[in-house]
């Protein structure tokens, strides 16, 4: 670059960072603008300088949490805050901000700087990333959660009923509502019920619909959930908890393929694909006379196991990223990261509430956290380690203590196979047995290649 003698030697300086930069005097008129800055915004050093700044940037934290504004006001700098400006094309950009205030040599304060980054590419990235790892809105990159994505497009295009089974809160109607959305009912409507909320006389009512002066109180028709769901898909939610009389009802209605409604004996043909859920053991149910085997069969003609967290703890701090942004979008926060003390924390938690529970310690996490990092002080008192006088109340934990939980998980898994294992969590089988003899991994009996005696 050639210098211009004609030009501020300030401005030579701006020019040079890749980031935007942007000055401003204490009436909030912009002072300086670099190259990085026109490049972004689409707005020309001449037409920014000297107008306020929310009028160049229209981004959506000077109204309401203007990142200059607070490093005013407290004294302290601001680094790596989220946000988005919308650029002269009306184009919305995401930028992460860093501040600091002015002063002069006086020290007396004349000013702020603001720096930020377009972060257009790295979201871009992030979303091809991210793409091969969900499926619908479901978070997955673990060999089981591949697994199920690589079969739901095959489910999807058949019209055979399909039962779920999973522990509560593993996501049960996100796969029901995927199956739908790919198949060629997605046109229709996708109607969950959940068969444990209602007692029989209400839950008949609720799926095949009533007559007026059916009972007390049905004062005109209803038309019941399978009526609503016409050639689109039915989840029944928690299907192991109805009664065996509602058993014998629902039996008839998928072998004969029509309702009616309760107050009429009219029958009324329905086209409905039957998604069942449940968090029990339907094969123990009927073993056990509980539920009848012949509706077991009519729902389980298609079958899927969906496994609990704790078994697929590589999936962690990728929900947990899912989460974050998430929870950004909905209470228009910017927290960016999660320390490496509660991740640890995370990975290393047993989950018996599964992805919901996940969501839920998130969700408490963003009610605390006033800053831009998750802490662990920010997590449920019974994620936090209690402290012992003289102790670290980490006993160090760290990325390490990650590392360790993961390797020992899907060597588990794999039933030690370490050639396996290392393919899973990418990287060299070398590396992986450097990794179990540094932290002392005990690999299971079985290595996976031959059966043990």
């Amino acid at each position: 670059m050639v210098y211009d003698k004609k030009r501020d030697p300030q401005d030579v300086i701006l020019d040079s960072i890749n980031e935007g930069v942007f000055t401003i005097d204490l009436d909030w008129r912009i002072t300086s603008f670099n190259r990085a800055a026109e490049r972004t915004t689409g707005v020309s050093r001449r037409d920014a300088l000297h107008r306020a700044c929310r009028e160049v940037f229209q981004a959506n934290i000077c109204e309401k949490n203007c990142a200059l504004k607070q490093t005013f006001e407290t004294g302290r700098p601001i680094v790596n805050a989220n946000g988005f400006i919308v650029n002269h094309l009306g184009r919305r950009i995401p930028i992460r901000i860093s501040t600091a205030i002015l002063k002069n040599d006086a020290g007396q304060i004349i000013g702020g700087v603001e720096t930020f980054q377009d972060l257009s590419q790295i979201e871009q990235l992030q979303k091809q990333l991210h793409s091969s790892y969900t499926f619908e809105d479901i978070i997955g990159r673990s060999p089981e959660m591949k697994r199920l994505f690589k079969i739901l497009p095959l489910i999807s295009k058949s019209s055979s009923n399909v039962l779920i089974e999973g522990a509560s809160g593993t996501g049960k109607e996100l796969f029901a509502r995927a199956i739908h959305h790919l198949s060629a009912r997605k046109v229709h409507r996708f109607v969950p019920v959940n068969c444990a909320a209602l007692p029989d006389t209400l839950l008949e009512s609720e799926l095949f619909g009533h007559k007026a002066g059916a009972f007390t109180d049905a004062r005109k028709d209803k038309a019941g959930r399978f009526t609503l769901a016409h050639k689109g898909t039915i989840l029944l939610d928690e299907i192991g908890d109805i009664s065996p009389a509602m058993q014998i009802r629902l039996l008839r209605v998928l072998q004969d393929g029509h309702i009616e409604p309760l107050g009429t004996e009219l029958p009324i043909p329905v086209d409905v694909r039957v998604v069942a859920a449940t968090n029990k053991n339907l094969a123990d149910l009927v073993q056990r006379g509980i539920f009848r085997d012949d509706l077991y069969y009519r729902i389980r003609v298609i079958h899927l196991k969906l496994p609990n967290l704790s078994h697929r703890r590589e999936d962690i701090p990728l929900l947990v990223q899912h989460l974050i942004n998430k929870f950004n979008r909905l209470q228009e926060r910017s927290i960016t990261r999660v320390s490496t003390e509660a991740m640890a924390r995370l990975m290393e938690h047993h989950y018996p509430g599964n992805v919901r529970e996940l969501e839920n310690i998130i969700e408490q996490a963003f009610v605390l956290c006033r800053g831009h990092t998750i802490a662990l002080h920010h997590l449920p008192p019974e994620l936090r380690p209690t402290t012992v006088t003289g102790a670290s109340p980490l006993n160090h934990m760290s990325l390490q203590a990650m590392e360790q939980v993961m390797i020992t998980e899907v060597l588990r898994r794999h039933h030690g196979n370490r050639k396996k294992a290392a393919g899973d969590l990418g990287i060299n089988p070398s590396t992986l047995y450097r990794k179990i003899k540094a932290y002392n991994i005990r690999v299971p009996d079985s290595d996976g290649r031959r059966r043990t005696t």
